[in-house]
């Protein structure tokens, strides 16, 4: 399958839009000049050209759709999804499909379980990869696409609880 790097896309895309932009204001003005001197039946298609030439130079210029209200970091997680290619998939789900170790009494894999299933789906992500696979804040920040300061936190956040309810537990027994 063929990839292209995060990095090299944003380049990608600052590039075209730095062509693009100064094309789009040359074409809006040449539509604008047939539109001053068109008739009235020709008016109307040239003012859907006029139109959609604003809008292009809006979206160009200010990175978003126009219209919107809310910017893409200000929507909900399930708006924000960031589809993966299967391969990099594999590197979320292998922890989660694993057979329990052998070295693990039923009742510590149902307490894993169990604490791991109070986590937020993140907050399990990044310490599984973190502590289970090994990898570091900086690898998981480009798996997830966040920053290595969030997965810091969410790391952070998912060790508070899982000590809390360790806590909680040896007081029982």
């Amino acid at each position: 399958m063929w990839c292209i790097e995060q990095e090299d896309l944003e380049l990608l895309d600052s590039n075209c839009v730095q062509k693009l932009l100064p094309e789009y204001q040359i074409s809006l003005k040449s539509v604008e000049q047939l539109y001053r001197n068109a008739d009235a039946d020709d008016k109307k298609v040239i003012a859907g050209m006029v139109s959609d030439c604003k809008y292009v130079i809006e979206w160009l210029s200010s990175g978003r759709r126009p219209g919107n209200k809310r910017g893409i970091e200000r929507r909900a997680g399930y708006e924000r999804e960031i589809l993966l290619e299967p391969v990099r998939m594999q590197n979320f789900t292998a922890g989660f499909n694993a057979v329990p170790s052998e070295g693990l009494t039923e009742d510590q894999c149902f307490q894993l379980e169990y604490v791991l299933g109070l986590l937020s789906r993140r907050e399990r992500e990044c310490y599984m990869l973190a502590n289970g696979e090994g990898f570091s804040h900086v690898a998981i920040a480009g798996m997830l696409m966040i920053s290595a300061g969030s997965v810091s936190e969410y790391i952070q956040r998912a060790q508070k609880k899982i000590s809390s309810v360790m806590e909680e537990y040896r007081s029982l027994i």
